[in-house]
């Protein structure tokens, strides 16, 4: 794997302080977190430990459960020298009715930044609004930004680069992974197909702004509903679960509708022979994926699980602690 991605850095900084999309982000700054979090990573792995967020506190709100999220990001934030402390909507009086907008604001008097697990887009751009700390957006129904993040990170550790691949996303076109997919492919100059039946398509207005950032790099954004098409050729294929986490009544009808859409043997020898297997976790075995595929010598979904740690460490570097590539 090569050491960094290369790029002019001319002392890059993140601009907003706060991490909602991959949309939000340029090219330039996705490719900074990357470089940051490759940095971060052969620390860790060297046995080193780092202290640029000393005395540094994480508060995280949780309204959807969370294996990978909430350890990581406690992990990542004790690796780095602060602490996470875990908060339920169970836990705090936004379970109880208080408003958004004060508990942003009073949070944001005891912590130095929030990580924020929810449903509605909405409320993590609220919280961000009247937040004075940084906010990380550690997914909600319509972005999984910090997922993408350690995805490319995991792309690139495998293909030696980002530019000029393509990615095929199978399933729920309409879902978090596949908006912040397609706008990460977009940003760093990658193509990217997505198979999903009629109805399930994603959100026309991020494929039409990722179309434009695709335009400046020349690279393509396809979606059709035939996953043999949209399968040609792809170096990376990528799926989640058919119903995600708030859309198990409709877990029956989405196994039908997706029947079609599994990512198995015969669907992938239409991909690249050397092609990665991607999965945010948790899977289920026959039905997105098949177990050859999730537990075959494509599968790098593992790698992209402990790459969460890596990738949002940078984020929380960034963010709460400085900018500078070397600690």
């Amino acid at each position: 794997m090569q050491s960094v991605i290369p790029f002019e850095q001319h002392k890059m900084k993140i601009k907003s302080k706060h991490f909602l999309t991959i949309g939000e982000l340029s090219s330039e700054e996705i490719l900074f977190l990357l470089n940051e979090a490759i940095e971060l990573k052969k620390i860790q792995k060297s046995g080193r430990s780092g202290s640029v967020l000393n005395g540094k506190v994480l508060g995280m709100i949780f309204e959807k459960a969370s294996t990978r999220t909430r350890v990581s990001f406690e992990v990542g934030m004790l690796q780095l020298g602060g602490h996470a402390i875990f908060l339920s909507s169970k836990d705090i009086q936004l379970g109880r009715g208080e408003t958004i907008e004060d508990t942003a604001k009073v949070l944001s008097r005891y912590v130095d930044g929030l990580m924020i697990r929810t449903f509605e887009h909405e409320i993590i751009e609220t919280f961000a609004e009247h937040s004075s700390v940084p906010v990380i957006n550690g997914l909600t129904n319509m972005h999984h930004p910090t997922q993408v993040m350690a995805d490319l990170l995991t792309i690139y550790e495998h293909k030696g680069k980002l530019t000029g691949l393509k990615m095929c996303f199978v399933g729920d076109g309409n879902n978090n992974m596949c908006h912040s997919l397609i706008e990460g492919a977009a940003k760093v100059g990658m193509n990217i197909s997505v198979a999903t039946p009629n109805g399930y398509e994603p959100n026309k207005t991020i494929v039409n702004k990722a179309k434009i950032d695709a335009k400046k790099w020349g690279s393509t954004i396809e979606i059709d509903s035939n996953p043999v098409k949209m399968m040609k050729n792809a170096d990376i294929v990528v799926t989640d679960v058919f119903a995600s986490m708030g859309q198990e009544k409709e877990n029956h009808q989405r196994l039908i509708d997706f029947e079609a859409y599994q990512i198995n043997e015969n669907l992938c020898k239409y991909a690249n022979d050397n092609f990665i297997f991607l999965h945010c976790l948790p899977a289920h075995r026959g039905e997105e994926v098949s177990a050859a595929i999730i537990d075959g010598t494509h599968s790098v979904v593992f790698d992209e699980a402990e790459n969460r740690l890596h990738a949002q460490k940078a984020i929380l570097k960034v963010l709460m602690g400085g900018s500078s590539q070397k600690e």
